[in-house]
């Protein structure tokens, strides 16, 4: 069974490395065997990408430690893409051109991955894409060789409005990034809202780079709606909550996964955060997990190990890790075979650490929405909601 194997690999790895093997690079020689590439196109002044980075090189690690490639190893070979599409396409032709780069994950610049579809496509790289939009795997048949690990917009509005209907809201404003990931944010959340017969009395757009976006959200407040949504990423998600708190907003306040940062809020957004509920995984709340089957164990243990490593936990951190190990059981069926690699990410289904994982030739957004439920900031902690 494919999820007992992880397990068992994941528990004798994170030993190795708690033994004091912590400091081996994936870079190191791979002895008699050869080496194969994960290719990673991200941002490194991003907060978000330098979470995926961490989590993918301790993954990788892991997945050498415990011996599930034989002979071979695996490497991370990270470029920086600058959040420039230009960029991120010159990054792509160097991967494919190596024949040693298996698969490439891209990080949270969607318009990059979205941009690069064609190079993806004819250059056959397998990809894995951990940005919040569905953009960059639909339409499926033009996104042949991509995939995307992370929460779908569709389920995150789902899980959101369900839980806006339990408390009986009547009516919502929304504030969202004007990117691709917003853009689909708020279809998504505007299908959901007309099924639920919920209002949206307002919705303001804020540039993803907005420091400053007190008057996007005082407008949105002035409508006095009984909640306020926010789809943007972490650090915008803290500032609309406290700018909110200052303009005397007293609602419920929601954020979607792409909200999801580190395991601890900002002190000075701790406050204005407080009973703010959050759509997400349970990664961010695994304290409150009982280990009652063994992904939930892995879970708590991947959650230890990069934690032991890098002083706290970053919530976007599984994805990344489970695109490493995606990658690692195609490359130990198929080699650096890019179209075997492809062929098996498309039918992949594994219990991985942010949740259950479906991949099929019609839907490349594998994590299912039972991997969502809701989280609620207690004390400046996400906790799993009651």
């Amino acid at each position: 069974m494919r999820l007992s194997r992880h397990v068992t690999v994941w528990v004798a790895a994170s030993t190795l490395l708690m033994a004091g093997l912590s400091g081996c690079s994936s870079d190191d020689d791979a002895g008699s065997g050869s080496t194969i590439v994960i290719g990673a196109d991200l941002n490194n002044s991003s907060a978000v990408d330098t979470a995926y980075a961490r989590a993918l090189q301790l993954r990788i690690d892991q997945i050498n430690l415990s011996g599930q490639l034989g002979r071979h190893k695996l490497a991370l070979r990270t470029q920086d893409n600058r959040s420039d599409p230009t960029v991120s396409l010159r990054n792509f032709s160097s991967f494919a051109a190596d024949p040693a780069v298996a698969a490439v994950v891209t990080g949270s610049c969607d318009v990059c991955t979205v941009n690069a579809t064609k190079t993806i496509n004819d250059k056959r790289i397998p990809t894995i894409a951990l940005a919040a939009s569905d953009d960059v795997v639909n339409p499926v048949a033009d996104r042949r060789f991509i995939f995307k690990i992370g929460p779908n917009s569709t389920d995150s509005a789902a899980a959101m409005v369900a839980e806006l209907r339990r408390v009986q809201a009547k009516n919502v404003a929304l504030l969202y990034s004007d990117d691709l990931y917003g853009q689909g944010g708020d279809k998504a959340i505007e299908a959901e809202l007309g099924k639920a017969r919920i209002t949206k009395k307002a919705s303001r757009t804020v540039k993803p780079s907005s420091t400053d976006i007190s008057q996007a959200v005082d407008a949105l407040i002035d409508t006095k709606p009984d909640a306020l949504l926010v789809l943007t990423a972490p650090d915008q998600a803290t500032l609309a909550a406290t700018t909110a708190k200052s303009a005397g907003f007293a609602g419920r306040m929601y954020f979607d996964a792409a909200a999801a940062g580190d395991l601890f809020i900002p002190a000075d957004a701790v406050g204005a955060t407080e009973n703010t509920t959050m759509v997400f995984t349970q990664i961010l709340a695994i304290d409150d997990v009982i280990a009652t089957t063994p992904a939930k164990a892995s879970r708590k243990q991947w959650f230890r190990d990069y934690t032991s490593r890098y002083g706290s936990y970053s919530g976007v951190a599984s994805f990344a890790a489970d695109a490493g190990d995606l990658i690692a059981d195609a490359v130990a069926l198929a080699g650096t075979d890019r179209n075997r690699i492809r062929d098996i990410l498309e039918t992949s289904q594994v219990d991985g650490l942010s949740g259950p994982i479906r991949m099929t030739p019609d839907n490349h957004s594998g994590l299912m929405p039972q991997a969502l439920t809701l989280l609620v900031a207690r004390s400046g902690r996400w906790r799993l909601a009651s």
